[in-house]
C-alpha cells in the first residue's frame, strides 16, 4: 500500500489548480521545517529567487555550504523541488509565503513533513543568550554502552552564539552542519537534498550529552568531552586485502552494460584509482567533485580512476538514471560500474569484493599501482566540511599518487 502512496500524493498534489492561477512564492529567505523522529524540528534556511517568466531558484543553506537547485516545477497551488544530485524532493502545497508537503525519498519509502516559511532568517528561532562557548574539538561516542558504539570527533566554531562544524567518523563527516548554542543546548542542523541531520545536546564547559536524528526514520544517543588532542585512527588502516589474496579484481557492467574488469588492458600499466560509492551518498559526492577536480588539473596518461556503485535504487533502470544523473551534473569522465542495486548493504556489497575484509564505508578508496598490487585503502571521506582535514587529505593524496605515478 505504501508503494503505491507516493505517486498517487505527487497526483494529488499537482491536480488540483489550473495552471493558469499558478501561485508565486515571494523571493528573500526562507525557514524550512522538517518534522524529525519523536515530532523534533529539524530547521534549515533557503533563498528563493525567480530567474524567468515561471522559473525559479533556490539555495539551500547549511554553514558555509550553498546547494543551488534550479529543478522547480510550480503547478496551480502546488510546488516539487527536486535535489540537485540526488533522489530526493520536496512536494508542497503553495502560497505566496508558506509551503506545506513532505520531504520524499522514494527508493527508501520515507516521506518526511515538511514545511516552510517566507521571512524568517534565523535558522533556529526563539534562542535566548548562549552559556557556553562549544569552539574546539570534542571527542565524541555515539550509541554509548550499546554494541553499536561509535566514535565520532566534534569541530566545531563559534560566534555570537552561531555554531557551525561537523562531527568527523571512521566513515566520514556529516558534513556542514550549522545552529545555535541556545543558553546551555546544542542545536545544529543539515539538509543537503539526502540526508536530514538534527543534533541536539545540554552542554557544561567540558562535556556534551545529546541526541543525534536522522530523517523521521533514526535516532542515536551521544555524549562528548572536550579534547583538543583527540583523533580518530588513520583512515587508511581500516580496510585491507584478507589473506589468501594476492589481487584486487572484479567485473561489473558499466551503463551501456559492457562488463568491465580491473584486468582489462585498458587499466594495466595505470595507476588506479577505484572508488567505491553510491550516487544516494553525499560523502561519495564530495568525494566524486574533488576526483573530477583533480583528473582536471593533474592530467596523466598513467592514471586511471573507475567507481564501483552501490544503488539504493529498487530497479536496475532506476539506478542507471541515478548514475548517470550524477555523472552528468558533476562531468564525471571516468568510469561507473553497477556494482550492485536495490540496497547499498555493507555486508552484500563485500560479497562482491571478497578479497576486502570489510565494507566499511561508502565511500572506500583503493590505490592500485602499475602492477596490479593494492598500496593503500582509504576509507570514509573527509570532505570540505572538515576544514583542515580536508586540506591535509588533498596534499597526502597527491603525495601519495605522484610517488605511485614516478614508479
Amino acid at each position: 500500500m505504501r508503494k503505491a502512496f507516493i505517486p498517487i500524493l505527487m497526483l494529488l498534489f499537482f491536480a488540483c489548480v489550473p495552471k493558469d492561477k499558478m501561485n508565486q512564492p515571494k523571493e528573500g529567505v526562507w525557514q524550512a521545517r522538517l518534522t524529525v523522529k519523536d515530532n523534533q524540528i529539524l530547521p534549515f534556511n533557503f533563498e528563493l529567487k525567480k530567474t524567468g517568466s515561471d522559473t525559479h531558484q533556490i539555495k539551500i543553506l547549511n554553514g558555509e555550504e550553498t546547494i543551488l537547485v534550479d529543478e522547480i516545477t510550480i503547478e496551480g497551488d502546488s510546488i516539487l523541488i527536486k535535489a540537485p544530485v540526488f533522489e530526493g524532493y520536496i512536494a508542497a502545497k503553495l502560497t505566496n509565503e508558506s509551503m506545506q508537503g513532505v520531504f520524499v525519498i522514494e527508493s527508501l519509502e520515507r516521506m518526511v513533513p515538511f514545511e516552510a516559511e517566507f521571512g524568517i532568517e534565523q535558522r533556529f528561532s526563539n534562542v535566548e543568550t548562549s552559556l557556553t562557548d562549544v569552539s574546539g574539538i570534542w571527542e565524541t561516542e555515539f550509541s554509548p554502552v550499546t554494541e553499536d558504539s561509535y566514535m565520532g570527533k566534534g569541530i566545531f566554531t563559534q560566534k555570537d552564539g552561531i555554531v557551525s562544524g561537523t562531527f568527523r567518523t571512521t566513515t566520514g563527516d556529516y558534513r556542514y552542519l550549522e545552529g545555535v548554542m541556545d543558553k546551555d543546548s546544542l542545536k545544529i542542523s543539515a539538509f543537503d537534498g539526502a540526508h536530514a541531520f538534527l543534533f541536539q545536546a545540554k552542554v557544561t564547559d567540558s562535556s556534551m550529552n545529546g541526541t543525534f536524528y536522522s530523517g523521521n526514520h533514526f535516532k542515536e544517543l551521544f555524549v562528548a568531552l572536550r579534547n583538543e588532542n583527540y583523533e580518530l585512527p588513520s583512515p587508511d588502516s581500516l580496510t585491507f586485502i584478507k589473506e589468501g589474496y594476492d589481487r584486487f579484481d572484479f567485473s561489473f557492467p558499466n551503463l551501456d552494460g559492457e562488463e568491465i574488469s580491473l584486468s582489462d588492458p585498458a587499466f594495466q600499466n595505470k595507476v588506479v584509482i577505484v572508488q567505491l560509492m553510491g550516487s544516494w551518498c553525499p560523502n561519495c559526492l564530495d568525494e566524486s567533485k574533488f576526483l573530477v577536480d583533480y583528473l582536471q588539473n593533474h592530467k596523466n596518461e598513467d592514471l586511471a580512476i573507475i567507481a564501483l556503485a552501490f544503488e539504493q535504487a529498487k530497479t536496475k533502470e532506476r539506478a542507471l538514471q541515478s548514475i548517470q544523473r550524477l555523472k552528468d551534473k558533476i562531468g564525471i569522465s571516468y568510469p561507473i560500474l553497477l556494482a550492485q542495486y536495490g540496497s547499498y548493504d555493507k555486508e552484500k556489497a563485500q560479497q562482491k569484493l571478497p578479497m576486502l575484509n570489510h565494507v566499511l564505508s561508502y565511500p572506500t578508496t583503493i590505490f592500485v599501482d602499475k602492477k596490479g598490487a593494492v598500496r593503500k585503502i582509504h576509507t570514509g571521506f573527509n570532505g570540505p566540511a572538515t576544514g583542515n582535514k580536508y586540506e591535509e587529505f588533498k596534499t597526502e593524496f597527491n603525495s601519495f599518487l605522484q610517488e605511485l605515478l614516478t614508479e
